[in-house]
C-alpha cells in the first residue's frame, strides 16, 4: 500500500507514553479496576457476549458516583497531536485519506454531513467515555465521545497470532472503525442499541450486533474503493492481505482457535466467510447503500 502521499488527519490524539498508559487521574480514572476487567471479560467471551459492552458498560455506571464528571472534564482538555513515528504517521495518514473520502462520499450519497471522529492512540490501557480501554478489547470506537481507539500492537498481534498483516490490513482495521463512526452519524447505531435493549434473547443480540460489524466492514470496503480511485495507493497483494486479515478474525476462526467448539448464535462479529463477503462488497462497489446489512 503507497500510504506516504495521503492525506494526513489532524484528528489523532497521542497518548503513548503518558504516565499510567494514557489513564487520567491514576490506573482507574474514577471507574473500575483491571481486576474487573479481567473478570468482565472472561464473563462476556463465555456467554458470547462482547466484553467491551460489559466493561464499557460496569466502569459508566461506576463513573455515575462523580468519577466520571472529572474524566469528562480532564478528556476535553487534550488536543490534537501529531505522531512522528512512522506507525502513528501511517494511522494519521489512513485516517486523513478516510476524513477526504467520507466527506465527499456521505453527502453525495447520503445527503449526511460528515463530521471526523478523533483517533486516540494508546499504549495498554486508557480512559474512554465508554469505559475504560484496554489493548487486549482491540480497537474500538466509541460513540459517546465520537473516538476511535487504538493501541497498535494489535497490529503486531494481527500478524502473529492470527496470520493476517500488511499495511492495507492494518489501514482495513482502522477503516472499519470509521465505519462504526458513519453508522452513527447515519443513526444506525441508536437504533440497533434500542433494539438490543429489546432483544428476547442473548442470540437475537447478538445477531444485531454482527450485522453492525458486518456492515462496517462494508464500509471499510467503500473507503478503499472511493480512495483508491483517487489516489491509486493499493498495490499488488494488498487486497489478499485484506482478505486473510479478515478472515482471521472470524468468530469461527477464533472459536476454534481458543480450543473451542463454534457456537454460531454467540458470534458477534460474524464468521471468515461473511466478514471477506462484506468488505470486497464494499471494495468492489464503493457504495453506502450496497452495505446494508439490515435489509438481508
Amino acid at each position: 500500500m503507497k500510504w506516504e502521499d495521503l492525506q494526513t488527519s489532524e484528528n489523532i490524539e497521542d497518548r503513548r507514553g503518558e504516565p499510567g498508559g494514557g489513564m487520567m487521574g491514576g490506573a482507574g480514572g474514577g471507574g473500575i479496576g483491571l481486576g474487573t476487567i479481567v473478570v468482565l471479560g472472561v464473563i462476556g467471551w463465555a456467554l458470547g457476549i462482547n466484553p467491551s459492552l460489559l466493561i464499557g458498560g460496569a466502569d459508566m455506571l461506576s463513573r455515575m458516583g462523580g468519577g466520571g464528571r472529572q474524566v469528562e472534564r480532564q478528556e476535553t482538555q487534550r488536543e490534537a497531536s501529531k505522531p512522528t513515528d512512522q506507525m502513528g504517521q501511517f494511522v494519521a495518514k489512513v485516517m486523513g485519506s478516510n476524513e477526504q473520502v467520507w466527506s465527499q462520499v456521505l453527502p453525495q450519497q447520503e445527503g449526511v454531513a460528515f463530521r471526523a471522529p478523533r483517533l486516540v492512540l494508546f499504549d495498554g490501557v486508557t480512559n474512554s467515555r465508554c469505559g475504560t480501554a484496554q489493548s487486549a478489547m482491540g480497537p474500538f470506537y466509541c460513540p459517546i465521545d465520537q473516538k476511535i481507539y487504538l493501541d497498535t500492537s494489535f497490529f503486531r498481534d494481527m500478524k502473529q497470532r492470527f496470520g493476517g498483516g500488511g499495511d492495507f490490513a492494518y489501514a482495513y482495521v482502522i477503516s472499519h472503525e470509521m465505519g462504526h463512526h458513519i453508522e452513527n452519524l447515519l443513526g444506525i447505531l441508536p437504533k440497533v442499541q434500542r433494539a438490543q435493549a429489546r432483544a428476547g434473547s442473548r442470540a437475537e443480540a447478538n445477531n444485531l450486533s454482527v450485522r453492525v460489524e458486518l456492515m462496517a466492514d462494508c464500509l471499510a470496503g467503500v473507503w478503499a474503493n472511493n480512495g483508491n480511485a483517487r489516489q491509486r495507493f493499493l498495490e499488488e497483494g494488498d487486497i489478499e492481505k485484506a482478505v486473510a486479515s479478515a478472515q482471521a478474525i472470524g468468530d469461527d476462526r477464533l472459536q476454534r482457535a481458543g480450543g473451542g467448539r463454534v457456537v454460531p448464535d454467540s458470534f458477534t462479529h460474524g464468521s471468515s466467510a461473511q466478514r471477506t463477503e462484506w468488505l470486497l462488497r464494499g471494495l468492489k462497489s464503493g457504495k453506502v447503500d450496497d452495505c446494508n446489512t439490515f435489509k438481508r
